[in-house]
């Protein structure tokens, strides 16, 4: 008996595009990324490799090596991405805005069609924010957090207050209240925004009811990379009554 396409009842299979995403060799928060996806939009994942060495400002320099990342961004090419992300706050933020301009422009030369950086995003997300004087809460050594808060001095971005957890590895097993307990302590009046940094640290079910606690927009890694890189690819991002989220339009068709 020949087959009867038109028997098939269901809903019909939605054309897919993609982001390729570039992640540390010990990111562990896949799904946490997908949940700022469109069911129109699938991540295309890779790792770069192994460094055998603590979260210090050492590993954030081998993560941003510019062969390694060259050659990731190769890797997510196949399947035709409309964007990649590099998704790694410090290892785009350790070389200041200089260091991550070249990362950026490495992407672009290694075949990305368009491209976006954690902290690249970051600042972005700032400026469509209006906002230039934060919070910063980071899982980082002291050292590493300094970084930071230097790239964004860069940009103009002043930070209020930071804390540091001062964490060397397993980032992503820090609990929704531990980061809580962390931004209610750091937050300041003065504050425009509170930033979350490192994606590997989980924070979607958190940003909303932190916003609504604060009253202020609550940015973190893994939500201002994808933010941006749906931007550049046209696309909205998911992520009911976050600030962000809500506040930004795609700037691309």
């Amino acid at each position: 008996m020949a087959f009867d396409p038109a028997l098939v009842v269901g809903p019909e299979l939605l054309a897919q595009t993609g982001i390729g995403v570039v992640a540390p060799f010990d990111f562990a928060l896949d799904r946490e990324l997908w949940r700022w996806t469109p069911d129109d939009v699938s991540l295309f994942l890779t790792r770069l490799p192994y460094v055998p060495v603590p979260v210090t400002v050492e590993m954030a320099g081998a993560l941003s090596d510019h062969s390694i990342v060259r050659q990731a961004v190769r890797d997510v090419l196949a399947p035709e991405p409309l964007a990649v992300a590099y998704a790694c706050a410090s290892g785009s933020f350790v070389g200041g805005a200089a260091g991550e301009l070249d990362l950026h422009r490495t992407m672009l030369a290694a075949g990305a069609p368009a491209a976006a950086t954690t902290s690249g995003a970051l600042v972005e997300s700032l400026r469509l924010l209006d906002a230039r004087r934060i919070a910063v809460v980071t899982p980082y050594i002291d050292s590493v957090t300094e970084r930071l808060v230097s790239f964004l001095g860069e940009y103009g971005v002043a930070v209020a207050s930071s804390v540091g957890m001062g964490l060397l590895s397993h980032i992503w097993k820090i609990g929704y209240r531990e980061i809580v307990a962390a931004v209610s302590a750091v937050d300041r009046p003065d504050a425009e925004a509170v930033f979350i940094s490192c994606t590997n640290v989980p924070t979607y079910d958190i940003i909303a009811p932190l916003e609504a606690m604060l009253g202020k927009p609550v940015l973190t890694a893994n939500q201002v990379t994808m933010c941006a890189a749906l931007r550049a690819m046209g696309s909205p991002a998911a992520g009911p009554g976050q600030w962000l989220v809500r506040r930004t339009r795609p700037t691309a068709a």
